[in-house]
């Protein structure tokens, strides 16, 4: 279960990274910086409830989400990086980009940053640590991880509204049967990945 005791090893504010979006065929990539500025006022709601995006239903997802954006005092940042940025840099470094607008975007410098995964970028002037399964164990990567899905998510049904073929409300641009049968008889839109391999074998093709 997610909580705080990672944080407390480290001096200073200490918020937590994570991304959504890594491996869809379609859409852009994005990333949230969460720091909780005074843990003793977290609602039990939130101590109990927050923990890996992918492990929470849609509702109780959007819940938490919710919460968090209504949450005093609660600093937190959204990046994110374009499909152009993703096919020009790699998605990796595409992801990295992602993580530093969301960490430039924060209203206070942390002086310690907790990224979920094994790679970090660099941030000027504050520590990154890896911590991998970060959203299983750190409460504020868990709280990072739904900022940022819900906000993809956000992101992929408003552009389902001008491609509403792609099923991207519900697939979040992934290459489910579904978003495969509709580029196989549409093709590709400005907002599918070029240098994903499926979407490259359909330009080739």
């Amino acid at each position: 279960m997610a909580s705080l005791e990672i944080e407390s090893h480290y001096k200073g504010l200490v918020g937590g990274v994570d991304e959504a979006g890594r491996g869809p065929w379609a859409g852009p990539v994005v990333a949230a910086a969460a720091v909780f500025l005074d843990s003793s006022s977290l609602p039990p709601s939130l101590l109990n409830g927050i923990r890996d995006s992918k492990k929470l239903s849609k509702m109780k997802r959007e819940n938490l989400y919710q919460e968090l954006m209504a949450l005093e005092p609660f600093n937190y940042g959204i990046g994110m990086a374009s499909v152009e940025e993703i096919d020009r840099l790699n998605i990796l470094q595409a992801t990295f980009l992602a993580m530093e607008r969301a960490v430039h975007s924060l209203a206070q410098r942390p002086a310690t940053l907790l990224i979920d995964g094994k790679h970090t970028p660099s941030f000027q002037g504050i520590k990154a640590i890896p911590v991998i399964s970060g959203d299983d164990i750190s409460l504020s990567i868990a709280a990072a991880s739904i900022l940022a899905k819900v906000s993809r998510d956000l992101i992929m049904k408003n552009l389902a509204a001008a491609y509403p073929v792609y099923g991207w409300e519900r697939n979040a641009g992934y290459g489910t049967p579904y978003h495969q049968d509709a580029l196989k008889t549409h093709g590709i839109t400005p907002h599918h990945r070029k240098s994903f391999a499926p979407i490259k074998k359909l330009i080739e093709f």
